[in-house]
Order: C-alpha cells, then sequence, then structure tokens
C-alpha cells in the first residue's frame, strides 16, 4: 500500500481503480441499468462527475492561492521565495487553468444533455424554472470566473513570475492585476457555489 501512496501517479490510478470497482458494483444492484451506457441519463452522471471533480481541483486551487500563499507570502524570507515562484506556483497555475476550462465544459455538457442550457443561460428569457434559472446564475458566474483564469490571470502571472521577461515595474503591476482579479474570483466563488448547490434542491 506505501508502494501506492508514495508516487502520486499510482495513487491516482488507483483511485480510478477503485471508483470504477464501485461504479460496477453500483450498477449491478441499481434496477434497470443495464441500459445506462446508451442512454443519457448515464451520460449526464458521468459527466456531472467529471465536472464536480474538475471544480473540486479548480476552487480549491483558488481558494489555496488566496487563504495560504498570497497572504503568507510576506512571511517567507526573500531567498524562499523563489521556490514558490518559479517551482510552485507554475504547477499549481497549470492545474488551476486547465481545471478551470474543464469544469465549464463539462459543465456545459451536463446542462445540454439535462436540456436546460438555452434556460440556464438566458436566465429565463427563453422560458425555464427556478432550478434552471438558479444553476443560470451560476453557470455565467463561473464562465465570468474561467474568463478571468485563462484572459486576465494566467498572461499577468506569466509576467509576474518570469515567464516572459518584462521590467521589474511591469512584473510589479502584472502581480498586482492577477492579484485582484483571482481574489475576484474568490468573491465570485461564493455566490457562484451557492446557486449550484441551492439549484439542486429546487423542484
Amino acid at each position: 500500500m506505501s508502494n501506492i501512496l508514495q508516487s502520486l501517479n499510482r495513487t491516482i490510478i488507483a483511485g480510478i481503480i477503485l471508483a470504477i470497482i464501485f461504479f460496477l458494483l453500483l450498477m449491478s444492484v441499481w434496477p434497470g441499468s443495464s441500459g445506462w451506457f446508451s442512454d443519457k441519463y448515464f451520460w449526464s452522471a458521468f459527466f456531472r462527475y467529471l465536472h464536480v471533480l474538475s471544480g473540486v481541483m479548480w476552487i480549491g486551487l483558488l481558494w489555496y492561492f488566496n487563504f495560504v500563499q498570497i497572504p503568507n507570502m510576506p512571511n517567507i524570507p526573500d531567498d524562499q521565495k523563489p521556490a514558490i515562484g518559479k517551482v510552485i506556483a507554475p504547477a499549481a497555475l497549470f492545474w488551476f487553468r486547465w481545471a478551470a476550462l474543464a469544469t465549464i465544459i463539462t459543465g456545459l455538457i451536463v446542462a445540454y444533455l439535462n436540456e436546460y442550457i438555452h434556460y440556464a443561460l438566458s436566465l429565463g428569457l427563453m422560458g425555464g424554472d427556478p432550478k434552471s434559472i438558479t444553476i443560470g446564475v451560476g453557470m455565467w458566474l463561473g464562465i465570468i470566473m474561467a474568463y478571468n483564469v485563462w484572459m486576465v490571470i494566467w498572461p499577468n502571472q506569466k509576467k509576474a513570475l518570469g515567464i516572459i521577461n518584462v521590467d521589474k515595474d511591469e512584473k510589479a503591476k502584472s502581480a498586482r492585476t492577477a492579484m485582484l482579479f483571482s481574489r475576484t474570483n474568490t468573491l465570485l466563488s461564493i455566490p457562484m457555489l451557492l446557486s449550484m448547490v441551492f439549484a439542486q434542491n429546487l423542484a
């Protein structure tokens, strides 16, 4: 067991295998489960699972940056800060931006499969019920947040971290811009998650 847990890749593979075993056991006792593979409800559940997985990665890293890394950077000795900027932050930003994209894509797929995408994205202007409108608010907040990740935070972080060479003033300006938009996303994540969770309890 320790050999598995000492490697991230082996840990992830073991988690996937465990999830598949659990899924197969669940399907063996689920009424009418034999037709799920050709049923939109199966694919809806599958993509919802991927949506939640990628969302946990995205928001988890967003909150890591804002609750842990940014507030504690002033407490890190200057000679140790390059380890954060050159190693930790780029790796975290890789998973951060791709998880944001995966969350949006899988969320749109779920909305399409459940036939409420047009109601949600139009916020009820094309009809719909309170559930689809409420989840639509969360979808739009998520889309805005993902736009911020790819179009503002990541381009500015590349300058702030020295991935793109710029002068000292531009680097400082980019670091501040990335921080402010990351804080904006943290702000938006709170009502976004409320909308997503609350919608599930509406008829």
